[in-house]
């Protein structure tokens, strides 16, 4: 009870209301495919964790920009996520340590904890040559996921470059750039997207400490409460050129119809996602909203399927 008391104080410190928190946990458990009724137990979850598992992120062959979208959005603040849901025993981007130091605490974390961390991986692997297009501590990426992904209780792959290759894999990809379950042969949980919704992340996250186990996931390894239905199921766009008053409005179905984006590109009918219900920047907005097409990001070599962008496929 003190721990609750003591995490909405600090809440209240940085100008988030209970009530505030407590709406951000209402999307969160929506998001999660969750019912109505599990809203205080993922508060709970944030504000008394039971358990803080121990994470190992690594960086490949990737721009960070999915640990940017996670450093950047409010909730919840990364110091409450680092601190009080997760215990991150390594990752480059916001550990003090470096160089030969924060190798030491990678190999340290994954010793004491052997199979029973989360491993998550951002970024491609590359492959050929040896894997000598990409090292870290004059290791390949391939050495390093070799190493440490097969000691891991569960490896999460955030972002399509670690999920599928990405930008990193597009052609000719003379690295020879693959996702890291492809790399290594390994099973993972893969939250694409360049960069992926970081509620997807925590979602994630939250339903492996809430239940005890990691979501359901579709055939391409993604969490099906983020990734079971397509862009263009869930566009707001859509239902308003299916809306029979919307096309009275514009005259005709055709006219109606050039407020979807599908014919300047979007290629939201063959992506699946959220995006047009977690949308991005704490709910703000997300691309189709601000008037650009879908691009596919959160599909498996988008940028080689997907390409030329902005023509109808």
């Amino acid at each position: 009870m003190e721990q609750e008391k003591t995490f909405y104080e600090r809440l209240k410190s940085k100008g988030v209301s209970r009530r505030d928190f407590m709406k951000y946990c209402t999307a969160l458990t929506a998001t999660m495919g969750l019912s109505a009724s599990y809203v205080p137990k993922v508060a709970e979850v944030f504000a008394a964790p039971a358990q803080r598992p121990p994470v190992v992120w690594l960086h490949f062959g990737e721009c960070t920009g999915c640990s940017e979208a996670l450093l950047r959005s409010n909730y919840p603040f990364i110091d409450e996520l680092v601190l009080e849901i997760l215990s991150v025993e390594y990752h480059e981007t916001i550990m003090a340590a470096a160089g030969h130091q924060a190798e030491e605490n990678l190999h340290a974390a994954v010793k004491k904890y052997k199979g029973k961390f989360i491993c998550v991986v951002e970024g491609a692997v590359a492959t050929k040559y040896n894997g000598g297009y990409g090292k870290v501590a004059g290791r390949s990426f391939l050495e390093i996921a070799k190493e440490v992904v097969p000691q891991a209780a569960a490896t999460i792959a955030i972002g399509s470059c670690a999920a599928y290759g990405g930008i990193a894999g597009a052609d000719p990809n003379p690295g020879g750039y693959v996702g890291v379950g492809e790399a290594i042969g390994a099973s993972t949980l893969n939250i694409p997207g360049c960069p992926p919704n970081p509620i997807n992340l925590v979602g994630t996250v939250v339903n492996y400490l809430l239940l005890g186990k990691l979501p359901a996931l579709d055939d391409k390894g993604r969490p099906l409460f983020a990734y079971g239905k397509t862009i263009h199921d869930q566009c707001p766009r859509r239902s308003h050129f299916e809306n029979e008053e919307f096309v009275t409005e514009f005259g005709s179905a055709e006219a109606a119809n050039g407020y979807c984006l599908y014919q300047v590109g979007c290629r939201g009918p063959e992506t699946y996602n959220n995006c047009p219900v977690a949308k991005f920047n704490d709910g703000t907005s997300w691309p189709v909203e601000a008037g650009a097409p879908c691009i596919g990001c959160s599909e498996p070599k988008f940028w080689d399927t997907m390409t030329p962008f902005y023509e109808e496929m």
